[in-house]
């Protein structure tokens, strides 16, 4: 990112910034008068410049015409919740600062719930936003209206709650020589209440909304500025195809006042403009969730501090500890850094064989490759943590040129040892972009090695230890690789025994969905087991709820028919279901659900024993749930749950392959 301040944001350094500055310990910067700034000041001198020193210079002194300062927040939802710690920081920040008012972009709550739930996030937010020393204007976005609940939405969802207690979903106000706009950008279709950001159709605002627009425009057509806010950047194009920003853009710019528009959801930085004088602000973050925590490309916590004159406007972007230009964060530099940070090693061999005693030695074949325009810094080890590994990696120095690939051989030895704490051996990079005008250091990346297993001794699974898996949260939850796994497609059985510490909420227990594939899940504690053919989820879902602290077995079957799913033994539900089955890459997780991430979400809580996937219908009828599973010629995966390897639980079906332990994964007595 260009290390210049534009004359804009010189401007926009106020002394509520220095203090902020000086409270937080921070270095103050000042700057001299440009002589090419685009809108220069004349500066006046009179009586009021005194000093008791013989000099016959006489400082220009500061304009004095009128300016007022108002500032943005960005999205709050996805950080819960440390979004809430970073929100209240925020506020404190901005009373500091002292603006005349606070705007937002939407997304205040957390939402996608039924009405008890956001009553209470709504009070948490206002309570925190009430501490403001100024005024402070919601906008709607989608996690403020979408309803996620049991049975039909109310109509409009979220929006009649979200208007008694924030306010309307349009508005407009005035404010000294500027008047201000809020919109709403998720009125959806009002005939089939649905309503949803990614759908063409549903993108496009009312003929109802956009009169109110040109109302509001003439309101403020004698006005020297006119600030817009909504939660979608509908101008960025991509998943908005099909809205009628144009419209809107068309009527602002007829205006010939509207100065910028602000607005959210992406949740890292984005300058668009200026089009037909009109300049596109997209925030990141004011506690909402980051895909990557690098300030230097805008995916940040911060608020937007703009500063209105008579004849122009400047806009700041303010981190903890730092002021940034909006205006550097364009789409090419975005995509730039994006680029950069798709730079990670890439395991393309492992000829690394693990024991059972955990003795393991062998080599990897690791591959890294640049698909950024720029030149990198890269210093490639075994991560720090894995010191139980041996390997001839030892912080490996390189540039690797825009576009290049460079490939390399690791050889890794493991010594059995009881005392040492085991890891799984992971390739780490160091990474420095290297821009035009700066370095930016992007966050380390790591790859695990993938170990094979040696031969297993015939008593390994003998039974001895009857134990089972606790778990507590998504950091317990055992992961099974997709390949691993090596599902075919056709009829197949899932099958577990369940014992619920609690049953409240979505729930994975056994799950490799993500628009695709299949699982077990508890929902508010009621088992069902879903598979998704052709792209469509067929759901067998069972009637009571697993009782808590007891084991119940569930087992989900598709036939090619069918889709059932049956528990203690007994059939409860069955739904027909043709097609093939829809796959991903995504890891399979014994107590979650992998999310867009293959991380683990939505955590089952409770114990986990006896986990078993068969290539084929096991049960066409009432039976008895066995103890203890067996494997088959046709099973994939059998994990008995009783002991560890290490940080692997080991597989019992002819695959012979190993599931990875959480940070967090417990194993305790049955």
């Amino acid at each position: 990112m260009p290390t210049h301040l534009s004359a804009r944001l010189k401007k926009s350094i106020t002394a509520g910034l220095f203090c902020l500055a000086s409270v937080a310990g921070l270095p103050t910067i000042s700057f001299a008068h440009d002589g090419d700034e685009s809108h220069s000041h004349e500066h006046p001198t009179n009586d009021s410049f005194y000093t008791t020193r013989e000099s016959t210079q006489v400082l220009p002194l500061a304009n004095e015409e009128d300016a007022f300062h108002f500032v943005v927040y960005g999205d709050r939802t996805g950080g819960v919740p440390a979004g809430l710690k970073v929100l209240e920081q925020a506020v404190k920040d901005t009373n500091l600062l002292s603006p005349d008012l606070v705007m937002t972009v939407g997304d205040l709550i957390q939402g996608y719930n039924e009405k008890p739930e956001w009553m209470r996030q709504m009070a948490e937010y206002k309570e925190i936003m009430n501490e403001l020393d100024v005024r402070w204007f919601p906008v709607a976005g989608n996690h403020d209206v979408y309803w996620r609940g049991k049975g039909e939405a109310p109509q409009g969802q979220h929006d009649s709650n979200y208007e008694e207690h924030f306010g309307p979903l349009w508005y407009t106000f005035r404010h000294k020589n500027a008047g201000f706009v809020v919109l709403y950008s998720d009125e959806g279709d009002p005939v089939t209440n649905q309503k949803a950001f990614n759908v063409g159709k549903l993108q496009r605002m009312s003929d109802k909304q956009l009169e109110f627009l040109s109302e509001a425009l003439k309101q403020h057509q004698e006005l020297d500025h006119v600030f817009v806010f909504l939660h979608h950047p509908r101008w960025i194009g991509g998943g908005y195809t099909g809205s009628n920003w144009d419209t809107v853009h068309d009527m602002m710019k007829q205006a010939g006042n509207v100065s910028a528009v602000f607005a959210g959801h992406i949740h890292h930085m984005r300058y668009d403009g200026p089009k037909d004088g009109i300049e596109y602000y997209t925030l990141a973050t004011t506690g909402g969730h980051l895909s990557a925590e690098i300030p230097g490309a805008g995916y940040l916590h911060h608020l937007n501090v703009v500063t209105v004159r008579p004849d122009d406007i400047s806009v700041a972007s303010l981190p903890v500890g730092a002021v940034m230009d909006p205006t550097e964060f364009t789409p090419e530099f975005v995509d730039e850094v994006n680029e950069a940070r798709k730079v990670r090693p890439v395991i393309t061999k492992s000829e690394l064989l693990l024991n059972t005693d955990g003795s393991a030695a062998g080599q990897v074949v690791v591959s890294i490759n640049n698909p950024s325009p720029r030149d990198m810094d890269i210093t490639a080890s075994i991560g720090s943590a894995s010191r139980d590994w041996l390997s001839s990696l030892d912080h490996d120095h390189m540039t690797l040129a825009a576009g290049a690939t460079e490939t390399f051989t690791v050889k890794l030895r493991r010594i059995a040892d009881d005392t040492a704490t085991w890891t799984i051996p992971r390739v780490e990079l160091d990474r420095v972009y290297i821009g035009e005008n700066t370095r930016i250091e992007l966050p380390s990346v790591s790859t695990p090695v993938k170990l094979q297993l040696a031969a297993v001794p015939a008593d390994y699974f003998s039974g001895e230890n009857n134990q089972c898996l606790e778990v507590k949260g998504e950091r317990s939850a055992i992961r099974v690789d997709s390949d691993t796994l090596a599902l075919p497609s056709g009829p197949f059985t899932v099958e577990a025994w369940l014992n619920p510490s609690q049953t409240e909420g979505m729930r994975g227990a056994i799950a490799k969905t993500q628009s695709s594939e299949f699982a077990i899940f508890s929902d508010e504690g009621v088992p069902q087991f879903d598979v998704n053919l052709d792209g469509k989820y067929y759901s067998a879902k069972a009637k009571d709820k697993l009782t808590v602290d007891e084991w119940t077995h569930v087992a989900g079957v598709f036939d090619g028919e069918s889709v059932r799913i049956y528990v203690d033994g007994k059939q409860i539900s069955s739904v027909a279901a043709k097609g093939t089955r829809k796959t991903n890459p995504y890891p399979l997780f014994v107590g979650a659900d992998p999310d867009n991430a293959g991380q683990p979400a939505r955590s089952f809580l409770g114990k986990i024993d006896e986990v078993r996937i068969t290539a084929e219908a096991i049960y066409t009828g009432d039976f008895e749930p066995a103890r203890r599973l067996v494997p088959t010629e046709k099973t994939r995966l059998l994990l008995h749950l009783d002991r560890t390897l290490g940080p692997y639980v080991l597989d019992h079906s002819p695959a012979a392959g190993m599931g990875t332990l959480g940070p967090n994964s417990t194993f305790i007595a049955r």
